[in-house]
């Protein structure tokens, strides 16, 4: 797999001529929008097969599938643009194979029930978990749902991914509440009553297991995490339902580096089933403009596998860029969410250069707009394929057990080329998920 970061002139002929590949393929595998006006500074995933297959009069995916010896998934996994195809045609060529000799990962992605359809079954592939964000915790130990989810459940199982029930004490949008997380901590009684309230759902909804966020830790309450969490394990192992930890490490970002809580996480790392390394992005934020990827940062991740088995952390990537308005105002400015595909069409608009910040591993470029005449200075940053790779790379040397994407509602297709194109993607048994 190659990086190619676009220079002055270059086409999307000339890369393809340049590393002798189709620039059909070059558009597919990266899903470019706009393949005829690359932005300097993008970055292009120039990924080889092991092996293709031309298509055949007569052929189907299935038998395709058959006569290689590979399971359909990997077939969809390997050619995304089949995902909404009814038909395959023959002289198309089919990525049977990659290279992946960088090991065995698992993944987990966050989806909220009213993910699109078409959207949730091209990134299924790439998924051994997907976690539904759809469950609130309340004062009196009840939980709520957002919506149904009874067809993204069903649709996960059909694809082979196991799902997992996200609860948390926020809302759809991310609110916080502090309060209820911290009622059902230190009330005993609540804190059952709760628990059989998961377990109900779980049974009757048909997850695979609880994906639990605990979004408030630090020194002062971690012995009731603590506690709290050896009570669900407890009873969710006599019903046969893995438990998994989402923390979001609360991390800070400034020109003097990375801060965090010191926190000894080694029960929670004994206990859980998996651990999710995690801050949400969410459709705005409020704070300084910084770099979308510090909870990836080594400081932090070093301090982490001290205490929680490296083989139980999925860390996390997440999707959403931010476009904010300087000079940045405490309390007063805000930001305007980008997914990659997005900015890079801002970027495009106003003749940005992309700029790649080595330190956080992530892109940038500033611009200025103007209102009512007055020009307004804008820097934005995301995450682009150089990004994903970096913690891809990050996942090798640890050991870590994978990756949690926060989120898959739009499909990061040059995320999960890095990903597929390097790595084998781990799959629940089947017989587990019925």
């Amino acid at each position: 797999m190659n990086l190619y970061v676009v220079q002055p002139g270059d086409t999307i002929d000339s890369i393809a001529e340049r590393y002798n590949i189709s620039a059909t393929r070059l558009i597919q595998d990266n899903d470019l929008e706009a393949p005829n006006n690359l932005v300097v500074g993008q970055v292009i995933v120039i990924a080889y097969p092991e092996q293709t297959y031309i298509v055949q009069e007569g052929d189907s995916l299935i038998n395709i599938a058959d006569a290689h010896g590979v399971p359909l998934m990997q077939l969809l996994r390997n050619n995304p643009f089949l995902s909404d195809r009814e038909f395959i045609y023959p002289g198309e060529i089919i990525t049977i194979s990659y290279n992946t000799d960088k090991g065995i990962i698992s993944t987990n992605g966050y989806a909220f029930p009213y993910i699109k359809n078409e959207i949730l079954k091209k990134t299924l592939p790439f998924l051994t978990y997907l976690t539904v964000f759809n469950y609130r915790a309340t004062n009196d130990g009840e939980i709520i749902s957002y919506g149904d989810d009874s067809d993204i459940i069903q649709t996960a199982k059909e694809y082979g991914v196991a799902p997992l029930m996200l609860l948390t004490t926020l809302t759809i949008q991310g609110g916080a509440n502090i309060e209820v997380a911290f009622r059902i901590l230190y009330d005993e009684e609540l804190q059952n009553q709760h628990i059989e309230n998961m377990i109900t759902i779980l049974r009757t909804k048909g997850y695979y297991g609880l994906n639990i966020s605990f979004q408030y830790i630090n020194t002062s309450n971690l012995q009731q995490y603590e506690n709290f969490l050896t009570n669900i394990i407890n009873r969710l192992d006599m019903e046969g339902f893995p438990v998994f930890v989402t923390i979001n490490p609360r991390l800070n970002f400034d020109e003097n580096g990375i801060s965090f809580e010191k926190i000894n996480y080694s029960i929670i790392g004994q206990l859980a089933y998996g651990v999710m390394l995690l801050t949400y992005n969410w459709g705005y934020y409020f704070g300084p403009p910084v770099p979308i990827s510090v909870n990836t940062s080594r400081e932090f991740l070093d301090y982490a596998v001290e205490f929680i088995p490296p083989e139980k952390i999925f860390v996390g990537i997440q999707t959403i860029g931010y476009d904010w308005q300087l000079p940045y105002e405490i309390g007063a400015s805000s930001t305007k969410a980008l997914n990659v595909n997005s900015a890079l069409s801002l970027a495009a608009e106003v003749g940005a250069t992309i700029l790649y910040d080595e330190t956080s591993q992530a892109p940038y470029f500033q611009y200025v707009d103007y209102n009512l005449g007055v020009p307004k200075q804008h820097i934005v940053w995301f995450k682009d394929a150089r990004s994903i790779d970096s913690t891809m790379q990050q996942v090798s040397e640890y050991g870590f057990r994978g990756v949690d994407v926060w989120n898959i509602m739009y499909f990061f297709a040059q995320m999960w080329l890095v990903i597929n194109s390097q790595y084998v993607i781990d799959k629940v048994s089947p017989e587990l998920l019925i």
